[in-house]
């Protein structure tokens, strides 16, 4: 039966993603099921999107709540759940202003569409670049593919969009030395995900606020992967002892369902007036109630401080591991997102996980990415270590 959807699945859908030969059905908590009965623990997480687990009771209840009320409305209205998403979201960080979207891409665009807008309304024409980051990643469209600094995702898109200025990672004199009369922004990832899991220096972040304060250039963050509790603090930038102007949000923002934020300080927001901006889907009641209950839950349960607690037993066993196998090259991460560097083949190790069992993602072939649910628990860690353990020993005798 599954082998016949997986030929189906072939024929009929968009050839956009090497898919795992599984067809899952079901999910609890750390782990989910394929058509065949077979259980996997899940380190991926849907790519950093269930942090409370597979379908949660309380984001359950919630969306089942409120679709007996209202699916959908025009943006045109109020309505009470949106409203109190944005409330949690202003309540627990930086901002006074929240826009919803639906994916961390449409978050990412917004940034950038504001960040010009802002200049432009203060200094007038001509100031609309924005520095980014070597290796980085900021979504699909074209826009944000533009500001995306990795070229394998950009080739045969061209032309890109223009006003996009690109320097080394963890270079805060680089970024000083792109700075011009045409800068509007800087945008980075305090954590680059897909690039590798390269974490920001704290003293390079504290660099890029002062700088970017002093030159009235808006610092944005995407924290579509970081944010709601994935490095053991509600938003990534709470490490760096810094407020940065914009931060978007998406992924595990719903623990499951599409949404987006883009979350800033009232006077940035501000200059999207009536008509400036818009989507039609974003933050509909349906959403807003998952939001809702995702932070209630993450903010009321103690998910975030287990996350850290975690992710210091997961990193120590990790480090071990580096120490027996020489061809672990690197861990490194925060909280509960994790990068295994190997000197060999991630791809080919990927798949043996597949095989034993285990949900996780290879990225740039040779780096190992460990997103897991943050509800995991030790018992669960330690099954991974082990089969991992194992697997390493095989390849290693190769």
């Amino acid at each position: 039966m599954q082998e016949a959807l997986i030929e189906k699945g072939k024929q009929y859908l968009a050839n956009t993603y090497n898919r795992y030969p599984i067809a899952v059905t079901k999910g609890e908590g750390c782990w989910i099921w394929d058509m065949d009965g077979h259980r996997y623990l899940d380190l991926l997480a849907g790519i950093a999107v269930c942090n409370l687990g597979h379908v949660h009771k309380d984001v359950l209840e919630a969306l089942i709540s409120q679709a007996g009320k209202l699916f959908h409305a025009s943006n045109l209205f109020y309505m009470e759940p949106q409203i109190r998403a944005a409330e949690l979201l202003v309540e627990h960080s930086f901002g006074q202003r929240v826009f919803f979207c639906n994916s961390g891409a449409e978050a990412n665009e917004a940034a950038i569409k504001l960040a010009r807008r802002y200049s432009w309304k203060k200094y007038g024409q001509g100031r609309y670049e924005i520095i980014v980051m070597e290796n980085s990643f900021h979504g699909r469209t074209l826009c944000t593919l533009s500001a995306t600094g990795q070229r394998k995702f950009q080739e045969g898109f061209e032309p890109l969009v223009e006003g996009f200025k690109y320097v080394p990672f963890n270079d805060a004199a680089a970024v000083e030395g792109a700075i011009s009369e045409k800068t509007c922004a800087v945008m980075l990832e305090l954590i680059q995900a897909e690039g590798g899991v390269y974490v920001a220096d704290k003293r390079y972040i504290k660099a890029l606020r002062d700088l970017t304060g002093k030159k009235d250039i808006l610092l944005i963050l995407d924290e579509v992967q970081t944010g709601v509790g994935r490095t053991g603090k509600l938003f990534a930038y709470e490490h760096y002892e810094i407020d940065p102007d914009l931060m978007s949000l998406a992924k595990a923002l719903g623990n499951g369902f599409p949404v987006g934020a883009l979350v800033g300080k009232e006077e940035v927001m501000d200059v999207f007036e009536p008509g400036t901006h818009a989507s039609t889907f974003g933050g509909n009641p349906l959403a807003a109630a998952t939001v809702t209950a995702t932070l209630n839950t993450l903010l009321g349960e103690g998910v975030i401080r287990h996350c850290e607690e975690m992710g210091k037993h997961l990193v120590n066993r990790l480090l071990s591991l580096k120490e027996k196998y020489p061809f672990i090259v690197d861990v490194r991460g925060k909280g509960l997102i994790w990068g295994i560097e190997l000197s060999i083949d991630g791809d080919a190790v990927q798949r043996e996980f597949l095989k034993e069992g285990v949900i996780l993602n290879c990225t740039k072939g040779k780096i190992l990415r460990l997103v897991p649910p943050l509800v995991i628990g030790s018992e669960e860690i330690d099954i991974f270590l082990e089969i991992a353990d194992r697997i390493f020993e095989k390849a290693q005798k190769r």
